[in-house]
């Protein structure tokens, strides 16, 4: 007997955002799962995929040094839960949506890949 391929409506509509093809059986997951995406989403670059359901996430971002009249690049890591119906690998570009606090560090999931990186 085949599993029904029911999908959640995460309510977030983003170009090139689809939900995934794969089912799977986390909670934790927006798409299948009982957790809700509010509050902010973000897109960034995957650099490191070694914890298990967990990847970190590298967003660089400007801000304007009035002193000098220039912008500044700064960035920032954030932690994010990754279902494993969406798998993402390092050097993939990614969506992340803010949830409740998964874990003591993590507090936002992983929502879609928008492009499949180098290796």
């Amino acid at each position: 007997m085949a599993r029904e391929t029911r999908v959640n409506n995460i309510g977030i509509r983003i170009e090139g955002l689809t939900p995934p093809q794969n089912v799977c059986e986390d909670d934790k997951c927006p798409w299948h799962g009982h957790i809700k995406v509010r509050g902010q989403v973000f897109t960034g670059k995957v650099i490191k995929a070694r914890m298990r359901n967990t990847v970190v996430i590298e967003r660089e971002y400007l801000v304007y040094n009035r002193k000098y009249m220039r912008y500044e690049r700064r960035r920032s890591r954030i932690h994010a839960h990754n279902p494993p119906c969406i798998d993402a690998k390092e050097g993939d570009v990614v969506v992340i949506g803010e949830t409740r606090p998964i874990a003591k560090s993590v507090s936002k999931v992983v929502l879609g890949v928008l492009s499949r990186g180098g290796s």
